[in-house]
């Protein structure tokens, strides 16, 4: 179990706060690209490790990621006017380019140089994958943006889900490194050939797990028989990502995986981005189903206030839980603990390893940090920028083999 005073240090994320000046260290999403599809598109309000923020995409498609309240008198720029590369305050007419810089301040007298003086809060963003990435640290501190494999196949081999978790961004990471409640939460009574991996018999999978510098590599392994194992490798990345193994196998091979990306909007709620992807071939609409989960605002149609429509014969007769789609019951076991988990009250056991060396690992960077060390994973020199080791399979093999002898050197498919 973590102590008071570790819980407290690894969920809290707002500015000044430990947690939240390692975060800001990282390119993270910071919303989807659909949500400003257009040039002088209206601009969207953004809620980011507790700052108040607004995203637009002006005249000329760049995208800018600016502090919500207009630096004259505070009023709300998500009302402002997208136009002639910049957003215009509605209140006196301000106006702010997407580095924050005061272009005009026209109810001043002719000549005034306050617009020199005042430098708005402005975040650098990065377009790919369909996502907005910000870098929110300091300016000299900038690391390469990340090339993961998933941000490099085209948008048509893309599918991202967005939705609201209403807890803490932790809870929503500690289940994407337990491989262990797969055979629980997610189970089908009935056979479904996407989920074959849920149908083994073996429900407590032994753990491999390597430490890397960016995060971990683990290997799950399940028995599926007096000599054989079936594997299925996950990792997780700096600062929230984990990615698993998920989709159609293809020769006994993933075609592609799941990077899930817990991303803090505050201490108490967190934006989730699924990003699915496949290495041969387009997206179809069976597999980008899961957009039907939430409404216009990307919160779930099926939340904690409707008991996540739960049906309790469907939970006797087709699922474990009575809950429909994945995400969903991940959202009711990580929602229904409360905003913050009191993690003094756990007993952990051996299912758990792996969630038990992710805390330890960002404890340990969020520590190094504050003893001036830099945080891992980040590259700062293009040149020695290598993502290709991030990547999720499965595998079935004699179990005298190691799955470390199929995942020494990364595959890399053409897209």
């Amino acid at each position: 179990m973590l102590s008071s005073e570790e819980n407290e240090l690894l969920t809290r994320v707002q500015s000044g706060s430990p947690m939240g000046r390692l975060f800001r260290r990282y390119w993270i999403p910071a919303l989807l690209s659909e949500e400003i599809p257009n040039p002088e598109c209206p601009p969207v309000r953004v809620r980011l490790l507790g700052e108040d923020l607004v995203a637009f995409r002006d005249t000329r498609g760049r995208i800018g990621l600016l502090d919500e309240h207009c630096s004259h008198r505070g009023t709300s720029l998500f009302y402002g006017r997208n136009e002639e590369c910049g957003l215009r305050c509605i209140y006196h007419g301000w106006k702010y380019d997407v580095e924050g810089h005061v272009l005009e301040t026209p109810a001043e007298p002719s000549g005034s140089q306050l617009k020199n003086k005042v430098h708005h809060t402005a975040y650098p963003c990065v377009e790919a994958g369909g996502m907005v990435f910000a870098y929110m640290g300091a300016k000299d501190e900038i690391p390469v943006f990340p090339t993961y494999a998933w941000l490099g196949v085209t948008q048509k081999q893309i599918y991202i889900a967005k939705s609201l978790l209403e807890c803490n961004y932790l809870q929503g990471l500690d289940g994407d490194c337990d491989s262990a409640h797969l055979n629980f939460l997610h189970k089908m009574f009935k056979p479904d050939a996407r989920r074959e991996f849920l149908r083994h018999e073996d429900q407590s999978p032994a753990f491999e797990i390597d430490e890397m510098d960016f995060g971990f590599r683990v290997a799950a392994i399940r028995k599926i028989g007096p000599d054989k194992n079936y594997v299925r490798i996950s990792q997780f990345v700096m600062p929230f990502i984990g990615c698993v193994p998920v989709g159609r196998e293809v020769d006994g091979k993933l075609d592609g995986f799941k990077a899930v990306y817990q991303v803090p909007a505050d201490d108490h709620n967190t934006w989730r981005y699924d990003f699915f992807f496949k290495w041969s071939k387009p997206m179809t609409k069976e597999d980008s189903s899961k957009r039907d989960f939430v409404g216009p605002d990307y919160r779930k149609l099926r939340n904690s206030r409707n008991h996540y429509l739960q049906d309790r014969q469907v939970q006797k007769t087709v699922n474990f839980t009575g809950i429909e789609e994945f995400l969903n019951q991940d959202a009711c076991a990580t929602e229904s603990m409360g905003p913050i988990v009191d993690r003094t009250k756990e007993h952990l056991g051996a299912s758990d390893s792996y969630v038990i060396q992710v805390r330890r690992f960002l404890l340990k960077a969020l520590r190094d940090v504050q003893a001036g060390k830099p945080p891992p994973g980040l590259i700062y020199d293009s040149a020695k920028a290598d993502f290709s080791r991030i990547r999720c399979d499965v595998a079935y093999l004699p179990s005298k083999v190691s799955w470390r002898t199929l995942f020494e050197d990364p595959r890399r498919p053409e897209c």
